[in-house]
């Protein structure tokens, strides 16, 4: 059965199959992060927060406290990214990702963010 895009199914699901992942908790390590995800469409803004802490993650809707990095994208540009159809540093050069805080640790962390989209790859999505 198929779970919405961004709905609280598909952030149950999402996480975890990443906490079950090796290949997600590897390139985790000991990285930690709080990032805050701002997706916006025709329905208004759609919020949702990752923390990466000790090689796990949890996530869920609405906002973090104090994040590390705020990532804004359109509805369309984030479905494409979950899709692996628009690479993320792509989507930033164009204008279709944006991005607040501390990039630095977004670098650091693109081993740990490429994961998500492979793993939504085995996710039965209604996008």
């Amino acid at each position: 059965m198929p779970v919405r895009f961004l709905s609280e199914e598909w952030a149950k699901e999402l996480k975890e199959r990443l906490n079950a992942s090796e290949s997600f908790r590897k390139a985790a390590g000991s990285s930690a992060a709080k990032l805050q995800q701002i997706i916006t469409g025709p329905d208004g803004e759609r919020r949702y927060w990752i923390r990466i802490e000790d090689g796990t993650v949890d996530l869920g809707s609405g906002d973090i406290e104090m994040p590390d990095a705020t990532i804004t994208q359109d509805y369309d540009s984030a479905v494409a990214m979950a899709r692996s159809e628009l690479n993320p540093v792509s989507a930033f050069m164009s204008g279709r990702l944006k991005i607040a805080g501390n990039m630095m640790l977004l670098m650091q962390l693109q081993s740990v963010i490429a994961e998500l989209p492979r793993v939504m790859q085995e996710m039965d999505v209604d996008y």
